[in-house]
């Protein structure tokens, strides 16, 4: 049974950073597409990150780019999200998700058949 759990949401001030993971088991980890998605209050899902476990290509929205890294750890099968400088527009339900994907262009949420339950991060001004 594919698993998903995310961690690290919070309440931080506009400037501030976070770092949320994405604990994974259930499928082969190193042969995977890990996306971090963020869902606002009356907006639509969005992918805001994505990683290739096999290959380690990253993929960043144009929203996040500079800001947020991705990365993968191997021994804890885990993906993690660095978010530096929030704003408080990144405030959001972020979610990680896995589907066996060729690549990081597959960027709708329909693409991904796995899901977390969610972490709520708040930006305050």
């Amino acid at each position: 049974e594919v698993q998903l759990v995310e961690s690290g949401g919070g309440l931080v001030q506009a400037g501030g950073s976070l770092r949320l993971s994405c604990s994974a088991s259930g499928f082969t980890f190193d042969d995977y597409s890990i996306g971090w998605f963020r869902q606002a209050p009356g907006k639509e899902r969005e992918r805001v990150s994505c990683t290739l476990t096999g290959d380690g290509s990253t993929d960043y929205s144009d929203s996040v780019k500079g800001r947020f890294t991705i990365a993968t750890d191997y021994t804890k099968n885990t993906v993690s999200l660095q978010m530096n400088s929030l704003k408080v527009d990144d405030t959001a339900v972020y979610f990680c998700a896995a589907d066996d994907l060729p690549s990081c262009k597959y960027a709708e949420s329909e693409s991904y058949a796995y899901w977390g339950q969610g972490t709520t991060v708040t930006v305050s001004s």
